[in-house]
């Protein structure tokens, strides 16, 4: 039987880094919505464990918390329940996903095929704005593995997968590779330092930041199959790790 939900609980807070300068979508760009601030901080303290697995959440806490109406938080909360990364029960209500070796498994063996076709794609169809930006996120990452700087790297991490999803024009595998990110992000936070992890994990996003930044499709879809051999070896190393 599971132990009873936790209440909000926090983990140390993220360094204060420098933020990478947002993509450039042109001068009528729109103001992110609320609904997309609250979700993107509420999927951030997720990821970094702020808010751990099995943490109950409150509507009305997050949006004092947050300082953004209850409408806008519930609405997140649902994008993050498609994304597995909450759970929406009745009668107990918003719980944090728990962390599952044999699901994560699962599903690198899915975002395997679905991001070597997203990177492959990218690399052929992103815009010169979007080439230039994902070669100073090549750039970027590099920094963060010099500075062993996880906050830095996870948030690059985020914009280049966004980035990625947008430079792709392919709908079908943005939508399934969105599902999947979060989760990606989070298990290996929890566990990163256990390999001293980070270095190695910028370097592999590096370099696929930089091959489609070449428009090198070959070379983006090796370099993707890097990083998830990696990753699946990175998974199946913390079996013993008690959650």
């Amino acid at each position: 039987m599971n132990a009873a939900p936790k209440k909000i609980a926090t983990r140390r807070a993220p360094r204060a880094v420098a933020t990478p300068a947002p993509v450039a979508r042109g001068p009528a760009a729109r103001p992110k919505s609320l609904t997309a601030q609250a979700y993107e901080r509420i999927e951030e303290l997720i990821v970094t464990l702020e808010l751990a697995p099995g943490t109950a959440l409150s509507e009305a806490e997050l949006s004092a918390r947050l300082e953004i109406g209850r409408t806008p938080v519930r609405e997140a909360l649902q994008r993050l329940a498609r994304e597995h990364l909450v759970a929406i029960l009745p009668q107990r209500g918003v719980l944090v996903s728990e962390i599952d070796i044999k699901r994560q498994l699962r599903l690198l063996e899915t975002r395997r095929e679905v991001e070597r076709l997203v990177v492959r794609c990218a690399a052929r169809r992103c815009s010169e704005a979007e080439r230039s930006r994902f070669e100073a996120l090549a750039k970027e990452f590099e920094a963060a593995g010099r500075a062993d700087d996880e906050t830095r790297f996870m948030r690059a991490d985020k914009e280049f997968n966004d980035l990625s999803l947008v430079a792709s024009r392919n709908e079908f595998a943005a939508g399934a590779m969105g599902l999947m990110h979060g989760l990606s992000r989070r298990f290996w936070f929890l566990h990163y330092r256990q390999a001293a992890d980070t270095p190695v994990m910028a370097r592999l996003h590096g370099d696929i930041a930089r091959a489609i930044a070449q428009r090198d499709e070959a070379q983006a879809a090796k370099a993707l199959d890097a990083l998830i051999d990696h990753n699946e070896a990175f998974t199946r190393a913390t079996v013993s790790t008690d959650f």
